[in-house]
C-alpha cells in the first residue's frame, strides 16, 4: 500500500466564498459517500436503484450548521480517488470550508450501504476498508491556530478508534480552549477491540465542555442507561453539559443547575439516519446564539425530525426556517 500522503496546511486568511477569520464550528472525524436504496423495504440484495449522497456524522454536523448560516469547516481525509473528488465538491457544495480535506493515496474513500425499513430499521453497512483514509489524520498536520480561534471544535468517540487519528482528535480537543463537543458516536464494528472505546471516550470526556450520545452510547462511555444518571455521570467526567438522546422519547440535557425533558417532534419517518447529525448541527447553532437550554434542545430535536422525514443525510438538513416552521406547527 502507498505511504499515506501528508495532508495539506491550511491557507493563510482566505477569502473567497468561506470567507476568513475564526470558524464558528470545526468537525472532525468521519466521512464517507452514502449509497441509499431508492425503494423503501426493500432488501439490499434486491434493491437495483440508488442515489449517492455525502455522508459521515461529523462532516454531516457541519453541514447542518451551514445550513444554519454557520462558518463551519470539516478535517477529515478521502482516497485519492472519484469518490474523493465528489466528497470534497460536495463538502463546498453545501457551504462548508474543504481546506481541511485531504486525499490518502493508497486508501479508497469510505462508502456506507443502508436499507430502508421505515420507521426503525434502517441496517447500516461501512465499506472501510483496509482502512479509513479519515483515520489518517495526524496531529502534525492539524491547524492547531484554526482550532483554537474556533467558538466549537466537536469531536467523535469514532475519531478515537485507531491511530493516527485518535492522538490527533485528543490533541485537537486539548488545545480549543472554547467549547469542545464530544460525540459518544459508537459504531462498535469500527473498532478492533470494542472494548476499548469506553476507556478512550472516558479520556476524551476529559477535554469537552458539552458531550451528546444517545442511551447506548452513555452506557458505553460511563456505564449508565437510565437518562438522568447517565447525564450526571457525563457531567461527573468533565463536561458542563450533557445531552442524552432518547429516540422516541424526546432528549433530556443536563448542567449542574439545570435539567430540561424536551419531547419528541413527531414525523413520518422515512430514514432515521443522519437525524442525529441534524440535531447535532443545530445544537451548535443555538450555542452560538446564546439561547437557553431548553429552546437549543427543542430546536434541535425538531431539525434532527426533519431529517428523519427525508431520505438524504446531508443533502436533507434543514434550514433555520424550516425548523421554525415545523416547531411553530407543532405548537398550534
Amino acid at each position: 500500500m502507498t505511504p499515506p500522503a501528508p495532508a495539506a496546511r491550511s491557507e493563510a486568511a482566505p477569502a473567497g466564498p468561506f470567507g476568513g477569520g475564526p470558524f464558528d464550528l470545526i468537525t472532525m472525524g468521519r466521512v464517507s459517500v452514502d449509497v441509499y436504496p431508492r425503494e423503501v423495504g426493500v432488501p439490499l440484495e434486491d434493491v437495483e436503484t440508488f442515489g449517492k449522497y455525502l455522508g459521515g456524522s461529523p462532516t454531516n454536523v457541519a453541514v447542518a450548521a451551514a445550513r444554519h448560516g454557520r462558518r463551519a469547516a470539516v478535517v477529515t481525509r478521502t482516497g485519492d480517488d472519484p469518490f474523493g473528488r465528489f466528497v470534497r465538491r460536495a463538502i463546498a457544495a453545501h457551504g462548508v470550508d474543504p481546506r481541511y480535506v485531504t486525499a490518502v493515496p493508497g486508501l479508497p474513500t469510505p462508502l456506507a450501504f443502508c436499507e430502508i425499513f421505515p420507521p426503525d430499521d434502517f441496517p447500516l453497512y461501512f465499506y472501510r476498508y483496509p482502512k479509513a483514509p479519515d483515520l489518517e489524520i495526524h496531529e502534525h498536520e492539524l491547524d492547531m491556530d484554526a482550532i483554537r480561534s474556533a467558538r466549537i471544535v466537536w469531536a467523535t468517540v469514532t475519531g478515537l478508534s485507531q491511530e493516527p487519528s485518535r492522538t490527533a482528535t485528543l490533541a485537537a480537543m486539548a488545545a480549543h480552549p472554547g467549547r469542545t463537543v464530544l460525540d459518544l458516536d459508537h459504531r462498535p464494528m469500527l473498532w478492533a477491540d470494542p472494548g476499548e472505546a469506553g476507556h478512550w471516550a472516558r479520556r476524551a470526556l476529559g477535554h469537552a465542555r458539552v458531550a451528546v450520545g444517545n442511551l447506548d452510547e452513555c452506557a458505553m462511555a460511563v456505564g449508565e442507561r437510565t437518562p438522568r444518571e447517565a447525564a450526571r455521570a457525563l457531567l461527573d467526567r468533565g463536561p458542563d453539559l450533557a445531552i442524552v438522546k432518547l429516540g422516541p422519547d424526546g432528549v433530556l440535557a443536563a448542567t449542574a443547575r439545570e435539567t430540561v425533558e424536551v419531547p419528541p417532534v413527531r414525523v413520518e419517518v422515512v430514514n432515521g439516519l443522519g437525524a442525529g447529525d441534524a440535531f447535532g448541527g443545530a445544537v451548535c447553532h443555538g450555542l452560538l446564539a446564546g439561547w437557553g437550554l431548553e429552546r437549543v434542545v427543542a430546536f434541535a430535536g425538531a431539525a434532527g425530525a426533519l431529517v428523519a422525514s427525508r431520505l438524504a443525510c446531508a443533502d436533507a438538513m434543514p434550514a433555520t426556517d424550516e425548523v421554525d416552521e415545523l416547531l411553530r406547527a407543532e405548537a398550534r
